[in-house]
């Protein structure tokens, strides 16, 4: 059975920074492409960002400009988000996702194309 299981969020004051988490089980986490996604009250789920399964590639929403960074570490079976110059609107449930992909470098940023996902993690910012 796969199992996403994020973990890492929090409240933080705006300019902070978070280190979001996804842990991956039952699966063979070098073969997947791992997306984040967040979704905001009464608001369309979002895509964040998107890491190849070899993590050589990475892409991000244009709303990121640069505040974000995703990373993975094959070896644990994780993958990280981390969130640096927090903006109340950055306040939304994190989600990651895992899609199987036959290409090295292949990321992912349709919502709809992902297998897995997890059950989100709470990223609250203050004003």
């Amino acid at each position: 059975q796969v199992q996403l299981v994020e973990s890492g969020g929090g409240l933080v004051q705006a300019g902070g920074s978070l280190r979001l988490s996804c842990a991956a089980s039952g699966l063979t986490f070098s073969n997947y492409a791992m997306g984040w996604f967040r979704q905001a009250p009464g608001k369309e789920r979002r895509f964040v960002g998107a890491i190849s399964k070899s993590g050589l590639n990475k892409l991000y929403a244009d709303f990121v400009n640069g505040r974000f960074t995703i990373s993975r570490d094959n070896a644990k079976n994780t993958v990280y988000l981390q969130l640096y110059s927090l903006k109340p609107e950055d306040t939304a449930i994190y989600y990651c996702a895992a899609a199987p992909t036959p290409a090295e470098r292949m990321v992912i940023i349709r919502g709809n194309e992902y297998n897995y996902w997890g059950q989100g993690t709470q990223v609250t910012v203050s004003s």
